[in-house]
């Protein structure tokens, strides 16, 4: 293999994981020192492929780093790069979808359960001094008089509805790409993202952030949930508006949230949703622990190196960018 340059647009994870992995199958890799486009150019405008965390991938950027073919995303989402403008340039994105799936899954069933029992408000009014089991949640659950509804049935939602039927809470499912008979075979209830929201006692969140998803929950769609009902979101911030979600949240419409991601992170001091005793917040980190910390920089330079190598890097998200492209 010849030494392709790959630039690290930036990363917050400990070590230099990603850097070792592309090294020791003799590619160069450096890291720019700033993820502004003007330090990824001055750092790496010959560069063959980018792994990228955070930092913006615009068509204007690509374009002035010609030699780029291949983008590998430091996690599940990629809305941080614009892949139209990678596919007309014919630049091929891949994500590393399946390093923390348990993980963010088990972090969602935590959130849901903790919202359903109450756990945060109970702990809250201990500490407090109070002592009474009814009025810290007098809207505590029983999962079999319950409905969760789950937004999206990938590898994390479909685990997450797989956690709330066997606890015993009636599950729908709302995701208009995954088939009815998938979803039914699964044992869970097929429907319309308009009756998955207005049915649920507790609704949870897994779908890409696009377009199309952004403040897929909004005011007129928290207005047709029911009182007293929980929202988790443990995907994309922007999926929800926040402000309507205050909104709802202190006039009582609502029961509370339970909140790993957000419009803006790190989660800024004046946000309304900090307020509130009834919403949970965690801060980005349902994707964590310390294996996902090891698999996550070797999956997104492991990506890198197999495509720059021929092979095949089955988590490309733009798969009409290899028409004609050998792969062995």
């Amino acid at each position: 293999m010849r030494s392709d340059h790959v630039l690290v647009t930036d990363c917050d994870l400990p070590g230099a994981s990603v850097e070792q992995t592309l090294e020791a199958a003799g590619l160069v890799a450096t890291r720019s020192p700033h993820p502004d486009p003007e330090a990824i150019v001055s750092a790496g405008a010959d560069a063959t492929a980018l792994v990228v965390q955070w930092a913006p991938i615009t068509g204007e950027l690509l374009d002035r780093m010609p030699n780029v073919r291949f983008i590998s995303r430091l996690g599940i989402g990629y809305d941080m790069i614009d892949v139209a403008a990678a596919t007309e340039r014919g630049i091929a994105v891949a994500n590393t979808p399946s390093y923390c799936i348990e993980e963010v899954a088990t972090h969602t069933l935590a959130m849901l359960l903790g919202q359903a029992r109450g756990l945060a408000a109970y702990d809250r009014r201990v500490r407090s001094g109070a002592w009474s089991a009814v009025t810290a949640r007098p809207m505590a659950t029983r999962p079999s008089t319950s409905t969760v509804s789950v937004i999206g049935f990938g590898r994390i939602g479909s685990l997450v509805a797989a956690g709330c039927a066997a606890l015993g809470f009636r599950v729908l499912v709302a995701d208009p790409y995954a088939g009815d008979d998938l979803i039914t075979a699964a044992g869970h209830t097929p429907v319309g993202l308009a009756d998955a929201i207005a049915e649920a006692d507790l609704l949870t969140l897994h779908a890409p952030l696009t377009a199309e998803t952004t403040h897929l929950l909004d005011a007129a769609s928290i207005a047709t949930m029911k009182a007293g009902a929980v929202i988790v979101n443990t995907c994309r911030g922007p999926l929800i508006d926040e402000e309507a979600l205050a909104d709802a949240i202190e006039s009582g419409h609502l029961g509370g949230a339970a909140l790993d991601v957000f419009a803006f992170e790190p989660l800024p001091a004046d946000s309304r949703l900090r307020a509130f005793d009834s919403v949970m917040l965690t801060p980005h980190a349902a994707w964590f622990s310390p294996a996902a910390l090891i698999d996550l920089p070797v999956h997104a330079a492991t990506n890198v190196i197999d495509f720059l190598a021929g092979r095949r890097v089955g988590s490309i998200v733009n798969p009409e960018v290899l028409l004609g492209r050998p792969v062995r």
